[in-house]
């Protein structure tokens, strides 16, 4: 087969999740459906934490953080998906191929890297809860999350400079719904001893070392919280970081679940269809678990939607006395 370099190779033809005609109406509503209530659902929670000065603090500032991941880490791929199943045409030129890796693998280190740090804010509330204030400043939160950035950026820069060296064959099929990192190298002409080394390297030391991180903090937390004497002050603490802990979960359980699923079966139809759990799913699941678990959350959201109603009517009538008191003297966040 004729080889050519990347500058010779012009586009990718991406499968997609079904070649059936009479699948491809349902999976565009089915996609557009998941992706509005993803982005909207995370954009409400940005606009809640932005707004709401009870929410400036420390947890609430990574979670805005990883709600506008979420947002752009599903916009990468579902926009194309959604774009291809309507005008019938499967392509996506080489650098938008590249292009969209990049941010994939940014977004998803950062979602990474965010929750490392979640976990480390909830340890420091709660086995140092004193010198919670001091350690959590403002400053500090501000260089954690330049450095979930940073360490996010070297780590797609180098796959995606590595992935430039490769030469391609002239046909290339993507069985997937986007440019998965995996399988395009798959698909190299070239020798891809470095690509994956590389690969594997980096999942070990950006991928498994954070999740270390992880288990290391919430075993304290558990420890911590056991010492606790009262049944309620346990509760009490629990509920400060069960969002976090689902979150986690749901990401590195899905995560996991679409690379055991590779690992087990040569069939990249299967693969695709499992990474909808981690790449479109659990972004969406995110907002309603913390909107429906967290109780300053959904304080700041009818503040939010009341401030708009209000705005909206400015007759007295319309305002509705019972709720103005209770957004007006909220109770203040459990830290």
């Amino acid at each position: 087969m004729e080889q050519g370099n990347q500058s010779q190779m012009s586009e990718f033809v991406l499968l997609g999740l079904s070649e059936e005609a009479k699948l491809q109406p349902l999976l565009f509503w089915l996609f557009l459906s998941m992706y509005l209530v993803t982005f909207s659902g995370n954009l409400l929670i940005i606009l809640a934490i932005v707004t709401d000065s009870r929410l400036h603090t420390p947890m609430y500032f990574f979670l805005a953080n990883l709600s506008f991941s979420d947002i752009c880490f599903t916009s990468t791929t579902v926009p194309k998906m959604l774009l291809n199943i309507q005008t019938q045409r499967k392509v996506i030129t080489y650098a938008g191929c590249i292009t969209q890796m990049f941010f994939l693998m940014l977004l998803a280190g950062l979602d990474n890297f965010l929750l490392t740090v979640m976990a480390y804010d909830r340890f420091v509330a709660i086995c140092h809860p004193l010198h919670y204030t001091v350690i959590m400043n403002p400053k500090f939160c501000c260089i954690l999350l330049l450095v979930c950035w940073v360490l996010s950026v070297f780590g797609s820069l180098l796959h995606g400079l590595m992935v430039l060296k490769l030469s391609f064959c002239t046909q290339i099929e993507i069985h997937h719904f986007f440019c998965e990192l995996n399988q395009v190298i798959q698909l190299a002409c070239s020798d891809t001893f470095f690509n994956n080394l590389v690969i594997y390297l980096e999942s070990g030391l950006l991928g498994v070392l954070p999740l270390i991180g992880i288990l290391f903090s919430y075993s304290r937390i558990v420890t911590s919280i056991l010492k606790i004497s009262s049944s309620g002050g346990k509760y009490k603490a629990f509920s400060t970081c069960g969002s976090h802990l689902l979150v986690v979960s749901l990401f590195y359980g899905t995560s996991f679940g679409v690379y055991l699923s590779s690992a087990a079966s040569q069939n990249s139809r299967t693969t695709a269809v499992a990474s909808v759990m981690y790449m479109v799913v659990t972004p969406m699941l995110n907002p309603f678990i913390y909107g429906l678990r967290n109780r300053d959350i959904k304080l700041a959201l009818i503040k939010l939607f009341s401030r708009e109603t209000f705005s909206a009517h400015k007759d007295p009538l319309f305002q509705d006395k019972g709720m103005s008191k209770w957004t007006q003297n909220p109770r203040r966040p459990r830290f």
